[in-house]
């Protein structure tokens, strides 16, 4: 008896009919695209706001989609990779001050500099990844969060982006009117964190998908197997750096000032963790939700100071406790219901 990927089937295909008879294979096919329609409805709901909508719901939007990119950007990284960063401010940081020296002083639009700060956080990336992956487990996190307090102490003691002292950067969205402004930056946060989802989602698909998986259930076991462990685990690095760099520069370009404390601050990487645990870690959905439920008790409970704060660790731990899936996974559960289908179907057959 061998059991081998089955690769003639579409992976989709393949999760969606794993254990399922034909009718709940059909349901389920179903399912995912009445919800690939919501999601296409949603998207150009979201593109329209500019049209319609207030100034005020726009940045709400805003605000939800950049933080699901960053959110997905931190599932990739320890949901599907087994790398568990507390350390990703110091790339929302990185975009930020990208803003600083390539707006500012460069002269560049915000909007130019947004992917331009991706290749910023990737080459950061690329260069402590030769320290961060000599440590493991408990020592991993720390070492990123170690990274990330380092790029702060250095950027608040350099002149040339201000110091410590936080700087303006209206001047880089200067030449346009608010309107424009506000469309320009809701948008962006548009093509981030759909694209962070949708390219999640892809890459999951793939082989290096499925290596990925194999490197985070196994790193022995996916080496045996020819795998490079170092690979895949760098690769997902560089990408979910680049897309913090990016939403990074996008987050400072509404908020139009930079300082070290809120660049680099150890709360991006908190939400990140609260909506992807909330929501639900490993899924592509978990994430979407997580965001939601977070924006909901943040309008409810913000008129009570650190109370806030405080309900946000309760609805974490309890969700630790009791729902190990997330709420995603109950939802997933409950319903027999998957939105993404990014698994593998294994044919076990006679040799």
């Amino acid at each position: 008896m061998n059991s081998a990927i089955d690769e003639s089937a579409p992976p989709a295909e393949a999760s969606a009919t794993q254990g399922l008879d034909g009718s709940a294979a059909r349901h389920a096919a179903t399912t995912r695209r009445v919800a690939a329609v919501l999601g296409l409805l949603m998207v150009a709901v979201l593109a329209s706001l500019p049209a319609w909508a207030e100034r005020s719901t726009q940045r709400t939007a805003t605000e939800f989609l950049y933080m699901l990119a960053l959110a997905q950007m931190w599932n990739l990284l320890a949901g599907y990779g087994g790398l568990l960063s507390v350390g990703q401010q110091a790339f929302v940081g990185l975009g930020a001050y990208s803003l600083v020296a390539l707006g500012l002083h460069a002269g560049l639009n915000a909007f130019v500099v947004v992917p331009l700060a991706g290749i910023v956080g990737a080459v950061a990336a690329v260069v402590v990844a030769p320290l961060v992956f000599r440590l493991r487990g408990a020592h991993f996190a720390v070492g990123t969060w170690v990274v990330a307090e380092v790029l702060r102490i250095l950027v608040a003691n350099m002149p040339f982006v201000s110091g410590g002292s936080g700087v303006s950067v209206a001047a880089t969205v200067s030449g346009m009117a608010v309107d424009v402004r506000e469309a320009g930056t809701l948008w962006m946060a548009l093509a981030l964190g759909v694209g962070a989802t949708l390219g999640v989602y892809a890459l999951l698909r793939s082989r290096l998908g499925l290596a990925l998986v194999a490197v985070r259930d196994s790193e022995r076991a996916s080496q045996s197997l020819g795998i490079d462990v170092q690979r895949v685990k760098w690769l997902v690095w560089v990408a979910a750096a680049a897309g913090c760099a990016m939403t990074g520069a996008l987050i400072f370009t509404t908020k139009l000032r930079v300082s070290p404390d809120n660049a680099f601050s150890m709360d991006w990487s908190t939400m990140m963790f609260f909506i992807v645990v909330i929501g639900g870690i490993g899924t592509l959905e978990g994430p979407i939700l997580g965001a939601l439920v977070y924006f909901v008790l943040r309008e409810w409970l913000s008129d009570l100071g650190g109370i806030y704060l405080i309900v946000l660790g309760l609805a974490t731990m309890l969700v630790m406790l009791f729902a190990h899936g997330g709420l995603w996974g109950l939802v997933a559960r409950r319903l027999n219901l998957q939105l993404f289908a990014v698994q593998r179907r294994v044919d076990e057959g006679g040799s």
